[in-house]
């Protein structure tokens, strides 16, 4: 059994910071790719900003130069600092993990946490 917990979101004006923490609890032998969504309703959900495994990094466009991912491979963690925040970056932000559950099984599954409410509003 893996779970998510995210933490972090919250009301914050124009131009404020916020950093979005995810941690992965549970049965896990390996952690590969580790990232922020966004729901899009009908559609697979949309990446803001992913890390690998091998440390290469992904934004989406609209955050790039804002939005800085980076991991704790020793914590099983992922965060998110969220700067120069603007109204359209108002939503719910879903953490994600590719995980590989046991070393006997050598399947990776998505785990998904339950999403953490960032409001940018003056």
């Amino acid at each position: 059994q893996v779970q998510l917990v995210e933490s972090g979101g919250g009301l914050v004006q124009p131009g404020g910071c916020l950093r979005l923490s995810c941690v992965a609890f549970g049965s896990i032998f390996g952690v590969a790719a580790m990232g922020w969504y966004l729901p899009d309703p009908g559609k697979a959900r949309e990446s803001v900003a992913r890390h690998t495994a091998f440390g290469s990094v992904n934004y989406a466009d609209s955050v790039k130069g804002r939005f800085a991912i980076s991991r704790d491979n020793a914590k099983n963690a992922v965060y998110l600092q969220m700067n120069s925040l603007k109204p359209a970056d108002t939503a719910v932000y879903y953490c994600s993990a590719r995980i590989r559950p046991t070393p006997t099984n050598d399947s990776h599954y998505d785990y998904w946490g339950q999403g953490t409410q960032v409001t940018v509003s003056s």
